[in-house]
Order: C-alpha cells, then structure tokens, then sequence
C-alpha cells in the first residue's frame, strides 16, 4: 500500500498536480504535520509527539506499514505502534538519537522529498532492504512485532480471538477439527 502524505517538499507549489491526484488514488491516508502533532484529518485521528520530531513520527508511521503491510489496517494503528519511540526517547538520549538518525539516513538514502517522500513502495522496501541490519532497523522492526500486534482492536481483521486458555484452551475450541488430514 502506498500511503501519501500531505506535505510536499520545499519549493514546490501548493496544490495537486494531475500526477500527484493519480499517485494519491484512493489508497491510502494524508498525513497533515501541524505544530507537534501528526493529524490524520479524514480519519479523525491524531497522535501528539513530545520527544521525537512530528516528522520523524510521521516516518517511523510509514516506515512500520513498509515493515508489516496490511492494506486493511488504518494508519491510527501503525501510529499507536510507533508511539512508544517517542516515549522511549523522553526517557534515552542514546534511542532518541538512534531513531533521528536512522530517520535522517532513510530520507537522505531516499533523495529529494525524503523517505515518505517516495511514491512506490517497491523503493521504499528497496531502502529497508539495505538498512535491514542496522540498529535503528532492527529497533524498529523488533517493536513493532509486539507494539502493532498487541493491539486487540485489530485481532478481528486477522481472525484472531485473542487467547485461549480463558475459555477452556484450542482442543475444544476448533483445534482437533482437522477434517483435511
């Protein structure tokens, strides 16, 4: 999924071109910088930074939808997963330092317009490819597998209830049913 954001790089006009209208379609989610927020107007939703840059935010958004892409997810749940980054680097100089870093390497890497800046997603999965065992990449990544799937708003669109010992483990919950062997 290729998400576009609003922001458009120093020096250009404001307004859509025909070739930005066409690279936006109907896919995907603007992301509007305002102040220390990131805002997603069309989805009313927004996410406050305190630590980290709100356009650092708005990268690691788009950098954890490059790392585990689900065109069914929001943008609101990729940010509630990229959230504790911010948190963290209240608390670590060394991981603020890490995460702005690594956000600078990815935006040079990706030249003029930066990293969210890139329409395609085959480029930008070109980059995570040749940064994938960076620390910075790595830090992400790791976070994300329990930050963006913890979240139990999104266990339904993957089928997933949750767990199950509760309600008397998988054997008598569907487990044993195995009419295809």
């Amino acid at each position: 999924m290729v998400t576009v954001y609003d922001r458009k790089p120093a020096g250009t006009e404001a307004g859509l071109s025909r070739r930005d209208l066409l690279k936006r379609g109907g896919i995907g989610a603007m992301l509007v910088i305002s102040g220390t927020a990131v805002l997603s107007p069309k989805h009313a939703w927004g996410l406050e930074t305190t630590n980290l840059k709100p356009e650092t935010m708005a990268t690691l958004i788009q950098l954890a939808r490059d790392i585990y892409p689900h065109d069914q997810l929001a943008d609101k749940y990729y940010a509630i997963a990229v959230k504790g980054h911010d948190e963290q680097a209240g608390k670590d100089a060394a991981h603020k330092t890490l995460i702005e870093d690594g956000i600078a390497d990815l935006d040079k890497r990706a030249g003029a317009g930066g990293y969210r800046g890139l329409g395609w997603e085959d480029d930008r999965v070109a980059i995570l490819h040749a940064i994938e065992t960076t620390p910075f990449f790595q830090a992400v990544r790791g976070g994300l597998v329990v930050s963006l799937y913890n979240q139990k708003e999104i266990w339904p669109v993957f089928g997933y209830e949750g767990e199950s010992y509760s309600k008397g483990g998988y054997i008598e919950r569907g487990f044993n049913d195995i009419e295809w062997l």
